[in-house]
């Protein structure tokens, strides 16, 4: 799966959607109902770095398979709304499977 661009976009999506819901579900919770900062800090921290991986993940398969700009901008759309690089994985599922 990451010897490909299209594999290591569909990865590292996936690993992103995962941080943003835990930064959302359980860092945010804990830092205004339990007093815990420190947990925004470590998992806003991981979900940053893996955003910056996303977006040159994007960028690799939109120079390997002549993504458009539009197409690319939704890729990174669907990375800042909370379950929508599971939606963008399944749609490169289907149309993997198509061709």
């Amino acid at each position: 799966m990451l010897n490909t661009p299209l594999g290591r976009l569909r990865a590292v999506g996936f690993a992103e959607a995962v941080s943003f819901l835990l930064l959302l579900g359980v860092a945010m919770p804990l830092k205004y109902m339990a007093g815990l900062p420190i947990a925004v800090r470590i998992a806003g921290s991981l979900h940053g770095v893996l955003f910056l991986l996303y977006l040159v993940a994007v960028a690799q398969v939109m120079r390997a398979h002549r993504w458009s700009v539009d197409r690319a901008l939704g890729a990174v759309v669907a990375a800042v709304v909370p379950f929508g690089p599971f939606v963008l994985d399944a749609r490169l599922r289907r149309e993997a499977e198509a061709a």
